[in-house]
């Protein structure tokens, strides 16, 4: 039985199309240019899916208002992984079965890599919204990588630690997730550039629901702060205990927190947490100018439908989109090894920070487009250390 299909198709862009279209080896070059999402709507995952297809569809439809790609209409098909790697790979092959030129890829790490070696094989570009840094290193020609990877959030966490004159660190992890072992690997491997000593590795599972060992060897260890890999309902559980265990050092998560959908069941435990993400997460901290306005072109219209400003995943969704887009439309085609192409020399201003893709670099962004953030109120708000940082960035 066949996924759901879910059609956006803008009728502006469907007037414009008549007459007008570039150089398409890679399909029919009168109907639309077709693009798939392969998101998890169900699952465990559903919570990051469902903000990234939100955000994806709303790309799309400002997209088509402004006339399309290539003089055509573009036509989003979504395809749910079920939080399943298995999943992933069947919804691909699905959407290369019907014509697809480009697949946005899940936000489930797990769901990315098993997904990877047919995107090898089919040669569709894959723009995926995990951060998982094994998508990129090695480079995999088709692959490219939205989201900061975890080695580069790693590396900024690492930064503000060296600024604050931390030097004992100690960091938990998800075992079952390679986002989270992927952050890990990355301070690891880091932390002495930074004059930091890991003092304690603890170590978890996603079914994890109680962390008091953990934070009693944590407490033990001696260190100034502790940083969490995790993604879903770990972090939460975490964060809660953390609370009440009264441990007097401050507490880092990472980007997959950087959501209403972390603070709201979280609750009051998450004052005062600290949680890296990207600058989209906290544009109000921006100076004005292009950057600020990337970011605005995203919150204000998905604010004004959801009522809640867009959270981590939807930046992603909504800057995967428009790398796509603009590859698409610098190749001219929709062929899709002329798109690969076109990905592989992009610069391009987004939500999230100014991405350069290259031959050699398939993630495209680099540490200073992540904000270092502290919970305050029941909102994200930039420390003092990361606003200074961010005042540079104006123009991406």
């Amino acid at each position: 039985m066949r996924r759901p299909t879910f059609v956006l198709i803008g009728l502006v862009a469907a007037l414009a199309a008549a007459g007008c279209g570039g150089d398409s080896s890679g399909d029919s070059d009168s109907g639309p240019v077709k693009v798939g999402l392969i998101t998890s709507l169900t699952g465990n995952y559903a919570p990051l899916g469902s903000e990234d297809r939100k955000a994806v569809e709303l790309a799309v439809q400002q997209i088509n208002d402004k006339g399309g790609l290539l003089g055509r209409t573009v036509e989003l098909t979504v395809r749910d992984d079920k939080s399943a790697p298995d999943q992933s790979v069947l919804a691909f092959n699905q959407l290369t079965d019907d014509g697809v030129v480009g697949v946005l890829g899940s936000p489930f790490s797990n769901s990315a890599l098993a997904t990877i070696p047919q995107v090898d094989r089919e040669k569709i570009p894959y723009v995926s919204l995990t951060p998982a840094d094994e998508q990129v290193n090695p480079v995999h020609p088709y692959v490219f990588v939205v989201p900061a990877t975890s080695g580069t959030y790693a590396d900024r966490i690492l930064q503000y630690y060296q600024a604050q004159k931390y030097t004992k660190v100690a960091i938990a992890y998800d075992t079952k997730s390679s986002y989270a072992m992927a952050g890990f690997a990355g301070t690891q491997a880091k932390a002495a550039q930074y004059g930091i000593t890991l003092v304690a590795t603890e170590q978890f599972q996603t079914t994890t629901t109680e962390f008091s060992a953990v934070l009693n060897h944590v407490r033990s260890s001696g260190a100034q702060a502790l940083v969490v890999w995790a993604t879903g309902a770990p972090s939460v559980a975490f964060a809660k205990q953390y609370a009440s265990a009264g441990l007097d050092i401050p507490l880092m998560f990472t980007g997959a927190q950087a959501s209403t959908l972390w603070l709201k069941p979280t609750g009051p435990a998450a004052e005062g947490i600290f949680v890296a993400s990207s600058l989209a997460v906290v544009g109000d901290a921006l100076p004005d100018g292009p950057q600020k306005q990337a970011v605005n072109d995203l919150t204000v219209p998905f604010t004004q439908k959801y009522g809640y400003a867009p959270p981590q995943f939807a930046a992603d969704g909504y800057s995967g989109t428009k790398l796509l887009a603009a590859a698409i439309q610098n190749a001219d085609s929709t062929d899709p090894e002329k798109i690969q192409k076109s990905l592989a020399g992009l610069t391009l201003l987004t939500p999230n920070g100014t991405y350069r893709y290259s031959d050699t670099d398939h993630s495209g962004l680099s540490a200073k487009y992540i904000s270092i953030n502290v919970v305050k109120g029941g909102a994200f708000t930039a420390t003092d250390w990361a606003t200074t940082q961010l005042a540079g960035l104006a123009n991406g």
